[in-house]
């Protein structure tokens, strides 16, 4: 028997995220029309083993029990959100939980990381870390990433022969190895004595009063620097490298970037879930035009002389006039997209409304193409000159967007209604 344990954080993160994480926890942002985490659970799901699958966060339980509710009725499979006390790091709350993790003897645990987005290749992971035998205490999911990308990830070094990790930092100054961390593990439950180990430690520093000004919880525990870093080197600590897509979900230009490779993942998977040229209306017809990749919810109502795709996503309830053109973007639930509009590397806010003949427009953010193993570039809002770096352009929920406006490369706070054009603006 196998479980799987996914990590969502809390509400105190996921800052790069807003406005889209302003009315909906950032793990539960629709992606392909299905939250974010909802991908790691079909994962796991496929997964015939997983009995059980526990949502460790700190978002308060009512954020989070319509959405666990839903996905109790959609599969058959035990699914628990477990809430922190407090912000409790990486590690700590899988340790706060260890007992329910532990619950009817699990052979091993998968760990997901709540905004990481992949082709999850779980089965490959599980074969790898049984083929280790019983010296293998964790086995990491790794890709490679371009010599400066690898900073800001963990990076490992391993023996390419075995797996074995001997030498793991998080985030280092200088370039250690171009393979990384993907955020995705095996486990056994053996590695909880070693948590325990760190917990009554830090309990005894607590009691001394060596704390050193730290204002987090004794049980706050950090997965990569106190876990992973001390096993590098012991032989317990393995990873397989592998060449399925991945990506981080830190900023809302890397949904976009998701979108597209969830679809592309689709077509060969669930092609079922996708519109592209078998969507048709009541009397036979095609709807409107495709380009794949698109997904589009049965919910919604688009004009037949609509031109959509590739990689655009349309949510429930979403209304689509005749001539809009809409590429690369999200369309969330409830807008209206009125005639002859345009939208390009943009994400529409839940119940946003863009007038007719208005062209809304943002700039990508997709990785190097001319460099291998190259990935998203999660820029900050603002540059060192203190402009906005261009992005891509986002509404958030319940924005009006007047007739015949532009708005290129803008960020829109909720609620808003604007009354003129702008370019390389935070409308607050």
């Amino acid at each position: 028997m196998l479980k799987a344990v996914i990590l969502i954080g809390g509400p105190q993160k996921g800052t790069r995220f807003r406005p889209l994480s302003l009315d909906v926890p950032k793990p539960l942002f629709p992606i392909v029309g299905r939250p974010i985490i909802q991908h790691h659970i079909e994962a796991c799901i496929s997964m015939k083993d997983v009995k059980e699958i526990l949502i460790i966060g700190y978002y308060p339980t009512a954020q989070m029990s319509h959405f666990i509710n839903d996905m109790q009725s959609l599969y058959e499979i035990n699914i628990r959100y477990l809430q922190e006390f407090t912000a409790l790091g990486t590690a700590g709350g899988m340790y706060h939980f260890r007992d329910q993790i532990r619950a009817g003897n699990p052979t091993a645990f998968f760990v997901l990381n709540g905004d990481v987005c992949a082709d999850f290749p779980l089965q490959e992971l599980y074969d790898f870390h049984k083929s280790r035998g019983a010296d293998a205490l964790i086995s990491i999911m790794s890709t490679e990433a371009t010599k400066q990308q690898s900073l800001h990830y963990g990076c490992l070094v391993l023996d390419k022969q075995t797996g074995v990790v001997n030498h793991y930092v998080e985030k280092p100054s200088s370039f250690i190895s171009s393979f990384i961390n993907c955020g995705v593990y095996i486990c056994t439950t053996d590695v909880f004595p070693m948590m325990a180990t760190i917990f009554h430690s830090k309990q005894q520093d607590y009691a001394g009063g060596l704390n050193n000004g730290s204002n987090k919880d004794q049980g706050h525990i950090q997965w990569e620097q106190e876990i992973l870093n001390p096993l590098a080197g012991t032989g317990k600590l393995f990873a397989l490298p592998v060449n399925n897509w991945w990506s981080q979900i830190k900023t809302a230009g890397s949904a976009i970037y998701a979108n597209r490779h969830y679809l592309e993942l689709y077509r060969n998977t669930r092609p079922e879930r996708l519109a592209n040229s078998d969507l048709k209306t009541v009397n036979g017809s095609v709807s409107c035009t495709i380009y794949p990749d698109v997904f589009i919810h049965p919910s919604a109502s688009v004009h037949p002389d609509a031109i959509l795709g590739p990689n655009v996503s349309i949510g429930a309830g979403v209304t689509i006039g005749a001539g809009v053109r809409i590429r690369e973007s999200i369309i969330l639930d409830n807008a209206v997209v009125n005639d002859h509009t345009l939208i390009l590397h943009s994400i529409i806010g839940r119940g946003s409304v863009v007038g007719a003949w208005a062209r809304v427009e943002g700039t990508p953010s997709d990785p190097d193409p001319n460099k291998p193993f190259a990935k998203m570039d999660n820029l900050p809002l603002f540059n060192n000159d203190g402009r906005l770096n261009p992005s891509i352009t986002i509404l958030g929920c319940c924005v009006t967007v007047p007739a015949e406006m532009i708005l290129l490369n803008s960020i829109v706070l909720p609620h808003k209604e604007l009354n003129r054009s702008f370019k390389n603006e935070i409308i607050l």
